[in-house]
């Protein structure tokens, strides 16, 4: 039984320490077959007058790429971009609702800023034009305001030296994160005109220095078929990485937001994945075109660009919350952050609503931790018969295990009372600590006095010192059937955990801090109920 109990704290220890070496965040990358992006059989074809965009054509698009590069300002309820007419890309977008840092000083948090054009994101390639072609389109307005439930749209137009008539359409919603993005191409040329259409998304594959948390998780994600690939950057600048079929997602993430293109109708054929130069670009092409003149044909994207809020993502379709990397106990995990939110919207306080979701967990898990520790008081009282047993049979080890388990039966007393329920706990703090880990809604969320970030760590370590204070009562408290040696060993974990949760968000600490006092609560009414009885 003692080492039972010692397995049961180390497995303790386990559940923070050593969480990303049991249980990998990243999951197995599924092979991928290869496929040359510059080959048209490698993509099926499509026809090429499927669901045409109307494409409107200024005067001004023809011979628009002899113009200068200029701006395109769009604001929405939620976010401010700027889009370049150098290949309708996207040059920078800040989130409004977002901030850098926690209080009044925070500076809308800033998802792409680029000064230099080949840099820019967004960026798109078309058959019949050469990709070393930096067109100059033609915008449909100088700049564009949409709010509340208003939809509204931005096309970008140009006309290739060869004839061919290429749009880019972005529509915006007033309070939404996603944009819908259809390329339109006509063939004006004398001459057929075969390919892809490829969409660019490019993001800084180098962590920034400065707010380090937020960059805790940084790189590509895939949904290939019904796998989520987490790619890591440092990967991929090594070797390039391709994905043949089934696409319906791919963008960049960090612990917070995400930039995402998603397939509309089948329109990612493959994805390309290489660094250059410092920038992940993440090549989406669509399924091989054919067009004679006179013809044309539409590609339909739909991009997302915001915050890794789960029923927000969620609203997105195609599965595009399994982004947040919930681990094994995701099934415990999302109910967990259901209702975080959910007890926020009455307390209008995350701080407390972690208070209530850990009380409830308390008591859900009440009958186990009496039963446990009713094992452990019954086990402690055998204690002096079982260092008799050992005695007797000390040259006859399995007379000695035949003597224990005839004073287990006779007693009534299961050796494993102690260990199972613990055990069973597990899952569920696994899952309250991705939960509370990686939720946006604790991110610069304040609970009460010095405690204005969640997410943050603890400015003063008030929290963490007092939580191993408390744990070191709640040990003193536990029944014990160990050697006295291994009890003072047991002494340091306290220290252990302290040290452990000095940089932890302050949510997290707070959990486990309000987690030792209701256990302390607890022990003392079982061992007085026990000590009645």
């Amino acid at each position: 039984m003692e080492k039972r109990v010692l397995l049961a704290i180390v497995l303790s220890i386990a559940v923070m320490y050593g969480y990303t070496l049991i249980f990998p965040q990243a999951k197995q990358q599924p092979p991928v077959a290869k496929v040359d992006m510059s080959a048209p059989a490698a993509t099926a074809a499509v026809p090429a007058v499927a669901n045409p965009l109307p494409v409107v054509v200024p005067k001004q698009a023809v011979g628009a790429e002899q113009q200068s590069a200029r701006d395109v300002t769009v604001e929405t309820d939620v976010y401010k971009a700027v889009f370049s007419t150098l290949n309708g890309s996207l040059k920078s977008l800040s989130l409004k609702e977002y901030k850098d840092v926690a209080g009044a000083h925070g500076k809308e948090i800033v998802l792409f800023r680029e000064d230099n054009s080949p840099s820019y994101t967004l960026a798109s390639e078309y058959p019949g034009i050469s990709q070393d072609t930096n067109l100059i389109y033609a915008p449909s307005v100088q700049s564009l305001n949409v709010s509340g439930n208003d939809s509204k749209a931005l096309q970008f137009v140009a006309t290739s030296a060869n004839g061919v008539v290429v749009s880019k359409t972005y529509t915006f919603t007033g309070k939404g994160y996603a944009i819908a993005l259809d390329h339109g191409i006509a063939n004006k040329s004398s001459a057929n005109v075969s390919g892809s259409v490829n969409l660019i998304l490019r993001n800084r594959s180098l962590k920034p220095k400065e707010d380090a948390g937020r960059y805790e998780v940084f790189g590509p994600v895939t949904r290939a078929a019904s796998d989520v690939v987490f790619d890591k950057s440092e990967d991929i600048a090594k070797s390039p990485k391709t994905y043949a079929a089934a696409v319906k997602w791919s963008g960049f993430a960090d612990k917070y937001f995400l930039n995402a293109v998603l397939a509309n109708g089948g329109s990612i054929a493959s994805l390309s994945l290489k660094n250059n130069n410092g920038i992940m670009e993440q090549r989406f092409s669509a399924p091989a075109l054919s067009l004679i003149p006179g013809q044309s044909a539409a590609v339909s994207h739909k991009l997302y660009i915001g915050p890794k809020d789960l029923d927000i993502l969620k609203s997105q379709g195609e599965q595009l919350e399994q982004v947040i990397d919930l681990g094994w106990f995701s099934a415990i995990a999302k109910p967990m952050l259901h209702s975080l939110k959910l007890f926020y919207r009455y307390l209008h306080n995350y701080g407390l609503a972690i208070i209530i979701i850990t009380v409830i967990l308390k008591v859900l898990f009440f009958p186990l931790t009496h039963k446990s520790y009713k094992s452990m008081k019954e086990m402690q009282k055998l204690q002096p018969k079982m260092q008799q047993l050992k005695e007797k049979h000390k040259d006859d080890r399995e007379a000695m295990n035949r003597a224990v388990m005839e004073l287990y039966q006779t007693h009534k007393v299961n050796p494993l009372g102690g260990c199972l329920p613990m055990i069973v706990q597990i899952p569920v703090f696994f899952g309250l600590y991705k939960a509370l880990m990686f939720s946006i809604e604790l991110r610069h969320a304040p609970f009460y006095f010095w405690l204005q970030d969640l997410s943050a760590k603890d400015p003063y370590y008030v929290t963490p010192i007092i939580m191993g204070a408390t744990m070191f009562i709640q040990q003193k408290m536990t029944p014990t059937n160990m050697d006295p040696l291994q009890a003072k060993m047991m002494l340091a974990l306290p220290v252990v955990f302290t040290f452990m949760f000095l940089n932890f968000p302050s949510g997290l600490v707070l959990y486990w801090l309000v987690n030792n006092i209701l256990t302390i609560a607890q022990q003392a009414y079982i061992n007085k109920s026990l000590k009645e009885a």
